[in-house]
């Protein structure tokens, strides 16, 4: 490792201190080394803009920021062991480059605000491909919803309850989705703050140009105090986290359903092979592993979630103990985002297996349209409960479930999915 920026004279390095110091810092930083670089660009020109440096160091400093981005990119740098972490890389190799313009990067800007920039640039990027996965999925549960109407048993307490179609079931999931996607929008505007600036959590004697900083690097707002932006290292995270694990929740209770429908038990569904996978030993078996793996998948999010905020139990101010929020926040985005980007062609190409279906609707289950149909006679609701509950008219009259759905009509049911509406708040959710 080089030698760190912190260093002073006098002070002996215990290697084994900076290796629990360092951990596995560099390796994390790799994720947030372009959105740090790019943050650099914008403080070397503040600092032009404040006659800090010149115009010739400017442009050197801007340019050979652009060859460590590219070289980074092409592997030609390798943000690896050799440094603590990747702020103090780019500092590195400045001034390995350029030499004395290049140690005048750091003026003014803290490592502290340096990262809280690079990872709130980090969160913007992933929240808009969040955004982008509830929205695929959201239309292609509201294509399907349209396109078929299969009769699928409604079922409560796993029991069977009421008539439902297969529409209904993609029309739920495209509703909890569009909320999903208006979730992120309205957590992305809240994490769309400038940090940058702030320095160590205390500001700096100069009059830097954080207006610009924020405009350039596309930032909505400026987040002024230099204390909360500190005390917003790892909120942030926590915020991102809880916006996929609302995603993720609404994932696992939908694989839930394909684990229980893909049973022989049921045989609702057959998924595509591509989505499932061969026993070791018994030749027989399919396994809906992807699927479990969709379900499963919640429980990353939210222990990450959890990990962070058991490390924020700390006073205001910077704390080193946030250092380790990068990994958990890393590992919990990872995971959702990988997930949720199989779900729109898992939806798209499952099978329903409408014979089942059909004949897993017993005639109990018309018992509450014939209760409905009496009160609508004029029959108390409790009175006609009590009346479909004891007669066995329920079991005896010939009816269908499309006749059960088609007088469904209050708004969202069976005869009513209003497909258009739900359609125009996934466009709306999206800033259409």
């Amino acid at each position: 490792m080089s030698h760190p920026l912190w260093q002073k004279s006098g002070v002996q390095i215990d290697t084994r201190i900076m290796h629990f110091l360092a951990a596995n810092d560099v390796v994390l930083d790799r994720a947030f080394f372009l959105h740090d670089i790019v943050a650099s660009k914008a403080h070397v020109e503040g600092l032009f803009r404040i006659g800090i440096i010149t115009t010739k160091e400017a442009t050197a400093l801007k340019n050979e920021l652009d060859k460590l981005a590219e070289d980074f990119k092409t592997g030609a740098f390798v943000l690896d062991e050799r440094y603590e972490d990747g702020h103090s890389a780019i500092e590195a190799r400045l001034s390995e480059r350029l030499g004395e313009t290049g140690r005048r990067v750091h003026t003014g800007r803290s490592r502290n605000d340096q990262v809280l920039v690079a990872i709130r640039l980090w969160l913007k990027e992933k929240m808009t491909v969040l955004r982008t996965h509830c929205h695929t999925i959201a239309t292609v549960c509201l294509r399907r919803a349209a396109e078929e109407a299969l009769p699928l048993p409604g079922y409560t307490h796993l029991q069977r309850a009421v008539v439902s179609s297969t529409s209904m079931w993609f029309a739920g999931f495209a509703e909890a989705f569009i909320d999903n996607s208006f979730r992120t929008r309205s957590s992305t505007e809240l994490m769309d703050a400038n940090p940058l600036g702030t320095a160590a959590g205390y500001g700096v004697n100069l009059p830097l140009e954080r207006a610009y900083t924020t405009s350039a690097l596309g930032f909505a707002r400026m987040q002024i105090s230099p204390v909360y932006a500190q005390l917003s290292r790892g909120k942030y995270e926590m915020m991102a986290l809880e916006t996929l694990g609302a995603a993720m929740l609404d994932l696992r209770r939908l694989a839930w359903d394909l684990s229980l429908f893909t049973t022989g038990e049921f045989n609702f569904v057959k998924l595509p092979a591509r989505y499932t996978t061969g026993s070791s030993i018994m030749p027989n078996k399919r396994n809906p592993d992807v699927v479990e793996l969709l379900r499963a998948s919640y429980a990353t999010v939210a222990s990450a979630r959890n990990e962070i905020e058991q490390l924020l139990s700390l006073p205001s101010g910077y704390q080193r103990d946030v250092q380790l929020t990068k990994s958990a926040l890393l590992r919990g985005i990872a995971q959702g985002l990988k997930a949720l980007e199989l779900l729109p062609d898992l939806l798209a190409t499952l099978e329903w297996n409408e014979a089942a279906m059909r004949a897993a609707i017993e005639p109990a289950m018309y018992a509450t349209d014939i209760a409905v149909e009496q009160a609508k006679e004029g029959l108390p609701f409790r009175d006609a409960y009590r009346a479909a509950a004891q007669s066995t008219s329920c079991t005896d009259q010939k009816r269908t479930p499309e006749e059960s759905l088609a007088a469904r009509t209050s708004p969202g049911a069976g005869n009513a999915l209003q497909l258009d509406e739900l359609a125009a708040r996934l466009a709306i959710s999206q800033g259409c």
